[in-house]
């Protein structure tokens, strides 16, 4: 087939996930689509991949887009005239551990949750379900009746011949080398057979797509490792209807085929394949050699599992590189330096369950220049050009494999590629023995262990080992002051002549105010959901300075630009570099600050929300008045070079007030007994500040226009159909983390979005939505009107619900004189 010289939209790649992006720009009516592959259809990753279809994530938006997969699977022959070899067998999931048998118990409510089917298994019942299961040394396990499996090599050609009936071009062998872009967006791709010209390019080239993107300086940190499979002869009582089998703890997975099984899995310590720049060409429904050694640890496991493995004949070992990302989750979207750049890739073994509804999504991206739904977590901008490095993602790529399949610990920190990003106060924290967890790659204390105890996590679903040593933060902060580096916040300089306006359209809160003052707003998207939160700080008329999360550092800044409108002169710079960030909290925390500087930090002379610069120590720092913890306090913003001494300074200064360093694990128990939001969680693109109880941070009550405006005015008008409560546990020795099932008059009704243990209340403590039943609208006297339990780990614990904070209601600590 010849080359078209032109088209608006070229694919890389032609595993599932590029035919899925084909299949559904096409199907939204965009025609002049080509796709191109180096080697043949699902050459690549594709055809090896097992085929497991599972219906539950841990959130409501993964959740969503797997369950779409499957239904479009299951349909896709009726529709194109080609099988994709999916079937719904059900899956059992067991459990060998008192730890494991909680996570599924969680599993059950958080399917409750998200109104999936899911049954709660004795030892007896999984047996049933699973007739060739040794159980006897099992707890107990699941029953996911919505769980499947496909054929990834039919998905695929299901896949492109529905884009191919709908006027997608599809050609293969032929090998993309290039990527050519001009003027920071894409002009087409450079071939082995020649160029074609394009407004659109989106990369699903697998293992390969990290390569072609570093090439244009797009940053797609995805690394390869050996997956491991094996296939069996016939075993007796092997049926084609035969659930998948999950047993986590042996690291095994299990499903039919042909009358035998596939038995792979997760080991703990992964293998890595070849560097990312290192992948071979040609490699064409290829494997790597057979490694029974490291397969050993799988295949005992399975022995155990499956006592009929032991008479069962090999097949076939399989041994196929896949890559996987520093988060285990997979990227999606377009480049934020690159326009039109697109790239779906990176999907860690679970690239067939979400094939479906990821290439759904990439190609609403594509068409509405936007998300359409929430998809922070796979998103793109997540990452930051340091995450690109080969020896980073080698040393991780052994850890976030083995995950897949380890108990998902609520607070779990990753142990590899670290430490990588340090605040100028690094080393005194880890001489305080901080425990340090990782945030974008910075390296943050959680907690301070006392002296002589080592500070590492001893995990559980109940109260850690950490847990006392974080509520003395929390009760020194409240009663006396702590100091919390908080160097990793995201920083921008928005600055021009037309920056007041620029902000004035981004932001939802009026930012029109006098230098010196900080507000507190919205970055919304038209739909009226959050695209970031932050606080904004009027430098001089023509600049400004935000700042927002530690995790939300190039999506934020590509957010900005972005918005930007056409013809305005203001220009957005990341500063998160060049300040480390003190928070000085607590009661007495004016008087710290007033024996290090001559400016007036009291009530009038410093109020809430003022932001100047003042001398400190014999040093310039920017502070402002402002507080996540619900305490008098300051952020103090220091250049880096002068951070050290004014960390020791403050600690000189505040020895006999009762200064303590303090961690984010303190700064999140407090903030949840205020109601405090925080973006990722409370806030997403699905969320609007009508729903999350902060409609006050929207101009509403002046006539400028702002992006997401009428969706908000619209949200108002009609009332929402859920509200974001707090909430404190009746049982003060239960432990609470987030994303447990809310139930409402004995009806699931919600879910807990964050969840601490606040030592103020002497409770556990947290936020969590309250959807109204039946279209009623869920306002005040609705919430108030139900009885409410919490579903912790099976056991039903009643929570008193508000919509007020919590602690200090009427805000009077932050104020205090």
């Amino acid at each position: 087939m010849t080359l078209p010289s032109r088209a608006r939209i070229v694919i890389i790649g032609g595993g599932v996930v590029g035919t899925s992006v084909a299949y559904h720009l096409t199907k939204a009516g965009e025609r002049d689509v080509v796709l191109l592959e180096q080697g043949e259809l699902s050459s690549g990753t594709t055809w090896h991949a097992a085929g497991l279809v599972g219906q539950l994530r841990a959130t409501q938006a993964g959740t969503t887009l797997v369950q779409y997969s499957a239904s479009l699977y299951e349909q896709l022959e009726d529709e194109v005239g080609l099988s994709s070899g999916f079937k719904r067998c059900g899956g059992v999931t067991v459990a060998r551990t008192e730890d494991r048998m909680e996570q599924l118990r969680r599993t059950v409510a958080t399917a409750a949750a998200y109104d999936l089917e899911c049954e709660l298994l004795t030892p007896e019942q999984a047996g049933e379900r699973y007739p060739l299961l040794e159980t006897g040394d099992l707890l107990g396990g699941i029953w996911l009746p919505g769980d499947g499996t496909a054929n990834p090599t039919d998905l695929t050609q299901a896949l492109a011949r529905g884009a191919r009936q709908r006027g997608a071009t599809i050609v293969e062998h032929v090998r993309v080398t290039e990527v050519l872009t001009d003027g920071g967006a894409v002009t087409g791709v450079h071939t082995d057979q020649g160029d074609i010209e394009a407004d659109i390019v989106v990369n699903c080239a697998g293992q390969w797509a990290h390569q072609l993107a570093a090439q244009i300086g797009v940053t797609v940190p995805l690394h390869s490792a050996e997956h491991f499979y094996v296939v069996t002869d016939q075993i007796e009582g092997v049926r084609p209807d035969l659930p998948i089998l999950r047993d986590p703890d042996g690291y095994t997975y299990f499903k039919e085929e042909v009358g035998g099984l596939v038995v792979g899995g997760f080991e703990p310590e992964a293998k890595p394949w070849v560097a990312p720049d290192q992948i071979p060409y040609p490699f064409e429904f290829q494997l790597l050699d057979e490694d029974w050694d490291h397969f050993q640890v799988l295949m005992d496991s399975a022995l155990e599992r499956i006592p009929a493995l032991h008479d069962a004949g090999i097949r076939k070992f399989y041994n196929g590189p896949e890559s996987f990302t520093p988060d285990n989750q997979f990227i999606l979207g377009e480049a934020p330096s690159v326009r039109g750049f697109f790239v779906g890739a990176g999907f860690n073994s679970v690239g067939i369950a979400s094939a479906g509804g990821a290439g759904r999504a990439l190609a609403e991206w594509v068409l509405e220049g936007q998300p359409t739904v929430d998809l922070l977590a796979v998103d793109i901008r997540r990452f930051a050009p340091f995450q690109n490095d080969k020896a980073y993602l080698r040393a991780r790529v052994t850890e976030v494999l083995g995950l897949h399949y380890a108990v998902p610990w609520p607070n779990r920190e990753y142990d590899t590629a670290r430490p990588l990003r340090t605040s100028p106060v690094y080393e005194r924290l880890a001489a305080a023995n901080a425990g340090f967890g990782s945030k974008m790659g910075w390296e943050r204390a959680n907690y301070f262990a006392p002296p002589a105890v080592h500070p590492a996590i001893q995990y559980a679903w109940g109260k850690q080992n950490w847990l006392p040593w974080s509520a003395a933060e929390q009760v020194a902060c409240r009663e006396a002051v702590a100091i919390f580096d908080q160097s990793s916040f995201s920083k921008y300089v928005v600055h021009g002549a037309d920056a007041e306006a620029a902000l004035q359209w981004i932001c939802s809160n009026d930012v029109a105010v006098a230098p010196g003052q900080t507000v507190y707003t919205a970055l919304l998207n038209e739909r009226g959901g959050y695209e970031s939160d932050l606080t904004v700080t009027r430098v001089f008329d023509d600049e400004y300075f935000l700042v927002a999360s530690s995790a939300t550092t190039e999506r934020d800044q590509d957010w900005l630009r972005r918005n930007i409108p056409a013809g305005l002169d203001a220009q957005v710079q990341d500063v998160t570099d060049r300040l480390a960030v003190f928070g000085l909290m607590g009661p007495q925390s004016r008087e710290l600050l007033s024996r290090l500087t001559d400016a007036d930090v009291s009530e009038d002379g410093f109020p809430f929300g003022a932001s100047r610069e003042i001398d400190l120590a014999g040093f310039t720092v920017r502070a402002t008045r402002i507080t996540y913890v619900g305490e008098l306090g300051w952020e103090l913003y220091v250049r880096t070079h002068d951070a050290l001494e004014v960390y020791d300074a403050i600690q000189a200064a505040g020895d006999d007030l009762g200064l303590v360093d303090a961690g984010y694990y303190a700064i999140e128990s407090m903030r949840l007994e205020k109601g405090y939001r925080a973006f990722g969680r409370e806030l997403t693109p699905e969320v609007d500040p009508v729903e999350a109880g902060l409609s006050f941070t929207c101009k509403l009550g002046t006539d400028i226009d702002f992006l997401g405006r009428a969706a908000v005015e619209k949200a108002k008008a009609v009332g929402p159909s859920r509200r974001l409560v707090s909430f404190a546990l009746e049982d003060p020795e239960v432990m609470v983390w987030g994303g447990e099932l809310l139930v409402r008059d004995g009806v699931p009704a919600g879910q807990a979005t964050s969840g601490a243990w606040g030592a103020t209340l002497g409770t556990g403590v947290g936020l969590a939505w309250v959807h109204a039943a039946d279209g009623a609208t869920a306002d005040a006297a609705y919430v108030r009107a139900g009885d409410y339990e919490l579903d912790v780990g099976g056991r039903r614990i009643p929570v008193a619900v508000s919509l007020r904070p919590l602690f200090d209601p009427a805000g009077e600590r932050i104020k205090a004189p």
